[in-house]
Order: C-alpha cells, then sequence, then structure tokens
C-alpha cells in the first residue's frame, strides 16, 4: 500500500490520490470537473429561489398597491349619507400585503447572500468558478429592483399619493 501523508486520506478507488482534509471540515471537497459543476447548479438552484421569492414579492406588492388604490377609488364614489364602516381597512389590508412582499424579500435577500458567501467559502474555495462577472448579477439586480418599487409603493400608499 502506499504511504498516508499527514492532513490527507487516501482515495477510496486507492488510486494513491491524496486531498487535503481541513480538520474540522465535515466532507471532503475535492477540486475536479464534476465538483466544479456541482457547485454550479447549486448557485443555479439558488437564484432560481430567489428569482422564485422575488414573484412572490411583486404579487404581494402588486396585490396590495391594487387592493388599497381600487378600494380609494371606490370610497371616493361612495354618495354622501352613504355608512362607511372602516374607511382605512382596505388601505391597511394593502399596506399589510406590501409590507409582507418587501419584508419577506428582505429575508430572502439576506438568506441567498449568506448561501452565496457560503458556497464561495471554506472548502468550496476551491471549486467556485472565477468568471470575469459573477453569476448572480441579473437575480441580485431584479430582487433590489422589486426591492425599491416595493418600499415606493408602501410609501405612496401610506402619504395617500
Amino acid at each position: 500500500m502506499g504511504h498516508k501523508p499527514p492532513g490527507g486520506s487516501r482515495c477510496p478507488a486507492g488510486r494513491g490520490i491524496t486531498r487535503a482534509v481541513q480538520p474540522n471540515s465535515k466532507f471532503e471537497a475535492e477540486p475536479n470537473v464534476s465538483n466544479h459543476f456541482a457547485w454550479i447548479r447549486t448557485m443555479l438552484g439558488l437564484q432560481r429561489t430567489l428569482m422564485a421569492a422575488v414573484r412572490t414579492s411583486v404579487s404581494l406588492i402588486g396585490f396590495g398597491f391594487t387592493v388599497a388604490q381600487f378600494f380609494d377609488k371606490l370610497r371616493s364614489n361612495v354618495p354622501e349619507g352613504a355608512p362607511a364602516l372602516r374607511i382605512n381597512a382596505p388601505r391597511d389590508l394593502g399596506l399589510l400585503l406590501i409590507g409582507a412582499g418587501v419584508i419577506s424579500l428582505l429575508s430572502f435577500i439576506w438568506q441567498y447572500r449568506e448561501a452565496v458567501k457560503y458556497m464561495r467559502s471554506g472548502e468550496f474555495a476551491g471549486l467556485a468558478a472565477s468568471l470575469k462577472a459573477p453569476l448572480h448579477r441579473s437575480a441580485n439586480i431584479a430582487a433590489y429592483t422589486v426591492l425599491v418599487i416595493g418600499i415606493a409603493a408602501f410609501v405612496s400608499i401610506l402619504a395617500r399619493f
């Protein structure tokens, strides 16, 4: 049998290939083509998850804005003597939906950034793609654009523009 270097392990197939094992590592991430493409698939999966969160937030923000605007316009067409129960209820519901969309998107953006940071550090540093442009730029642009639109919608409904 071959020599087992300190801090390394023998390849399971016994081909004499050694790989470095970090002392506190949960697993081994050998930098090879298969693992690199698995890393890229994981990053793309993270992006798909972020974009699903963006879609959900767009739905919440859009529906909240629509509810608030629709009932505000409807309220302006109510005759003078008609009873008004909870006149701010539609506006409050709209603000609640918009706020839920913005807060959920903030949460997903934070989780996405933490996952990307994890995927580029430690055991995965050797697998990370060294591309000129990061893989996640378009997902970030979409997420931050929707976040700004959601905040603007919340402020416009709150200020009754």
